[in-house]
């Protein structure tokens, strides 16, 4: 297996890793209403032409955040925050407590549609290659 195809699978591998981690945090964070910025970007496909990669992340205590700006920067693609509208607490993401919002959230799948600020990216259709990390 080429290191070129090895690649995705220790990304996705590093954010899902990453998002178990990152639920622990007892963190409060806030969100600011910012329109996000993309800058253009192009790196090498596997067949030698230009591709546009995204990674799209959303990162409650900043540990996702910080493996998003990581990927996005080898592969030298733009990045989009997934920023919910009502932005979640330290006590929200407090699993361990059962009424807790992610707790609520993961018992009742009616409760799991997040508004989000930003849900669109400009030119969905340009990029070739998206990483999702949570």
């Amino acid at each position: 297996m080429s290191i070129k195809k090895l690649i995705p699978a220790i990304l996705i591998g590093t954010l899902a890793c990453v998002n178990i981690a990152g639920c622990t945090s007892s963190k409060d964070r806030e969100a600011t209403k910012t329109k996000q910025e993309l800058k253009s970007t192009q790196i090498e496909s596997n067949n030698g032409e230009s591709s546009k990669v995204l990674v799209v992340y959303y990162s409650a205590s900043g540990n996702t955040k910080a493996v998003a700006e990581n990927i996005a920067e080898e592969t030298d693609g733009d990045l989009f925050e997934l920023v919910p509208t009502d932005v979640y607490t330290s006590d929200d993401l407090d699993w361990t407590n059962k009424n807790s919002r992610v707790t609520q959230e993961h018992n009742n799948p009616e409760t799991r549609d997040v508004e989000l600020e930003y849900n669109t990216v400009d030119n969905w259709d340009d990029y070739d290659t998206v990483f999702i990390g949570a």
